[in-house]
């Protein structure tokens, strides 16, 4: 087996697990927060799919426009045109409203779908090529796979479930 193929099936896994996770929450489950201090889901389900959306495409794709801005995302959502989320205060991360699930959920597929596409454009000699990731410096492809998208999302996603467990709903499926 190739290492792309290894992190094609587990970025395939997170995607798919993502969807089911935030897939009948209502807008209030979405934005619901158990104290101060902590994030809501749909802050959460943004702030990854916009940096795996930088990640694959502004870094990756040698500043290929994100989905994000190519399609006006940030206008119809009404947020900003280059955040991620990273580096934002709790009153800021707490500001950022999906209306929906439904409505977030085209914008997520892109992202998944152009993720898919540039996977299936790569092979593992392209892997240790590095790239500069302000502000934690220089990572390789395949670091950018694993730690930043695999790890931050795989962890993004057992937050998700313990705010769903938190409201009383099914958290993880297992």
């Amino acid at each position: 087996m190739q290492i792309v193929d290894l992190i094609h099936s587990h970025i395939d896994r997170l995607h798919g697990v993502l969807e089911d996770s935030i897939a009948d929450l209502t807008k209030e489950q979405l934005h619901w927060r158990p104290s101060s201090g902590c994030n809501h889901i749909a802050f959460s389900i943004w702030h990854l799919v916009r940096t795996e959306d930088n990640l694959v495409r502004f870094i990756l794709q040698r500043r290929r426009p994100t989905v994000w801005i190519e399609g006006g995302w940030h206008e119809w959502f009404d947020l900003d045109r280059i955040s991620q989320g990273t580096g934002l205060s709790e009153e800021e991360a707490v500001s950022i409203e999906l209306p929906s699930v439904e409505a977030f959920l085209p914008y997520m597929k892109n992202v998944w779908a152009s993720t898919d596409e540039y996977i299936n454009s790569i092979d593992d000699s392209i892997l240790d090529q590095v790239f500069n990731i302000r502000p934690l410096g220089d990572r390789s492809i395949g670091q950018i796979f694993f730690e930043m998208l695999l790890t931050h999302g795989f962890s993004h996603l057992g937050e998700i479930w313990v705010l769903k467990g938190l409201q009383g709903f099914k958290g993880s499926p297992i």
